[in-house]
């Protein structure tokens, strides 16, 4: 299994936060757990099956939770010093936020309880874990009707290019070429 992008589920749940104070926005905390379940979906589909964050996410009555942050984080913050993001990883979850940080919980609630990796796993049970390869399946599917009628869209419209400039100065978009994986396993 691969290594994750950043150490920490805690720092990408500290980016979400900190991105929303820095718009104004108290962001609440199922609002911050949809958005870290689906930045470790669309990472795992953009990265071939890496895991952006060491985290599991098991299905609560509401939707998909993180449980050590959502038991680290249920009074207050935590005082844990986040590290630093990797711009690929910053830029990745800034797309996240703009495709998805703009609808309120309740609406990021039903969206993501009509996704199917969250009703299998709350159909065995809650508290039962949402396996990393059930999101992969369920997110990488491209044009999928069933996936765009209950408003998961393919990767390729979650995540925003990257512009450079070119030798002329003019911007163009560029995005790092991955491999595709034999087996559409994890690595």
């Amino acid at each position: 299994m691969a290594i994750a992008a950043v150490e920490s589920s805690f720092d990408v749940a500290y980016w979400f936060v900190d991105r929303a104070l820095n718009d104004n926005e108290y962001i609440q905390p199922q609002k911050l757990h949809r958005l870290m379940y689906l930045s470790q979906a669309y990472f795992a589909v953009a990265y071939h099956g890496r895991r952006l964050m060491p985290a599991l996410f098991v299905a609560d009555e509401f939707g998909p939770i993180e449980p050590g942050v959502f038991r680290a984080c249920a009074i207050q913050r935590p005082p844990i010093d986040p590290r630093p993001m990797p711009e690929a990883v910053s830029h990745f979850l800034d797309s996240i936020w703009r495709r998805f940080g703009s609808h309120t919980a309740e609406h990021l609630n039903q969206l993501v309880r009509g996704h199917q990796p969250y009703k299998d796993a709350l159909a065995r049970g809650e508290r039962s874990e949402i396996p990393l390869k059930d999101m992969i399946a369920f997110y990488a599917r491209k044009n999928s009707p069933v996936n765009e009628a209950v408003g998961a869209p393919p990767v390729t419209q979650v995540l925003r290019p990257k512009v450079m400039r070119s030798q002329s100065g003019k911007p163009v978009s560029v995005q790092k070429w991955m491999p595709p994986v034999k087996g559409g396993g994890e690595r």
